[in-house]
């Protein structure tokens, strides 16, 4: 039996969640609703701007694999998490964060010089986040921070996209994807951002190799990649790279394949306040479900649930106690 459900890869950031109107988005010239990178200036100077605004903002450890593999484990599953921080304050109060979940992480994560990675989160009306991201250390993510025993006694690998934009980032997710391939475990991919699959579709496309296990997008993620007009279309494209895929696709659910079948995921209505983490709660509730046996329409039911109560919270996180309410309604559900 694998120790870990998941084995994840991915930015570590410390995301400062502020709200905003779509005013201040048009007069900062900040594309609304995708993460954008921007240097440590740009960012510094984003935060002069908001001020005002810091009374309301919230501290959290982020990165979408982070969030993903944090929700895994408090359902109940196991993770390990290859990731790396500056030695500062940032990145203390990340790897502590980390270890007070019961995630582990590898034992360079720490290592490098500079600065932890910092993520703008901008929550608007609308519930949108709009996000500006310095990737500090995070930008040195390489092979030396993979921990090939974790990996292969592993159930799950999964890559964040974003770490295509990183050179040394991307090629230790090829590695990793390699690792995974040769020890036998599965492999798992998000798309992460409809920018990231427009401007960095090649380095994606080396990431996924001859094809994932699973791959995780929304329903613009999904267009963009394919080029299609519908959904229908974008998910047949999918199965080019994927044996098996979930698209999300916010208030109307999910679609899954389970590499034989379609399946539509039902919605759960609910007044979202905050959508920032949702996408990252979904694919960490699913690779949940999945490792522990279950098939694409059971995790899809889990995913989408989660993510529809993450997103009537603030941040990109549900308090820890309610991971195991959601799972045992879940449970009775599916039984």
């Amino acid at each position: 039996m694998s120790s870990y459900d998941v084995y994840g890869m991915g930015a570590a950031l410390v995301d400062t969640e502020i709200e905003v109107d779509d005013g201040f988005l048009a007069n900062a010239a900040i594309d609304k609703g995708v993460m954008t990178l921007v240097d440590e200036d740009r960012q510094h100077a984003l935060l002069g701007m908001l001020e005002q605004h810091l009374v309301y903002a919230r501290r959290a450890s982020g990165g979408s694999a982070a969030n993903s593999v944090m929700a895994t484990r408090h359902f109940g599953g196991t993770a390990f998490y290859s990731c790396k921080v500056a030695d500062d304050e940032n990145g203390r109060f990340y790897l502590s964060d980390m270890e007070r979940a019961g995630v582990r992480t590898n034992r360079l994560a720490a290592g490098a010089s500079g600065v932890t990675g910092k993520c703008l989160v901008m929550i608007t009306p609308d519930a949108e986040r709009t996000m500006n991201t310095f990737l500090g250390a995070s930008s040195t993510l390489s092979s030396e921070d993979l921990d090939a025993a974790a990996l292969a006694d592993s159930r799950f690998l999964y890559i964040e996209g974003y770490l295509v934009t990183s050179p040394s980032a991307r090629a230790a997710a090829v590695r990793a994807r390699e690792l995974a391939e040769a020890a036998g475990v599965k492999t798992a991919l998000s798309f992460s951002d409809p920018g990231i699959v427009a401007h960095f579709r090649d380095g994606l496309a080396e990431m996924l190799g001859n094809g994932v296990d699973l791959v995780f997008c929304n329903g613009a993620e999904a267009l963009q990649w394919s080029g299609a007009e519908t959904i229908e279309a974008a998910a047949d494209a999918l199965r080019g790279i994927a044996r098996s895929f979930a698209i999300t696709l916010g208030a109307e659910g999910a679609l899954v394949f389970d590499g034989r079948q379609y399946h539509r995921i039902a919605p759960h209505p609910v007044r979202a306040i905050d959508t920032n983490g949702a996408g990252d709660m979904f694919a960490g509730a699913y690779l949940y479900a999945i490792a522990r046996g279950h098939g694409a329409a059971a995790a899809g039911a889990l995913a989408c649930r989660a993510a529809a109560e993450l997103v009537t919270h603030y941040g990109p996180r549900l308090p820890e106690p309610l991971h195991a309410h959601i799972r045992a309604e879940w449970e009775i559900s599916v039984s």
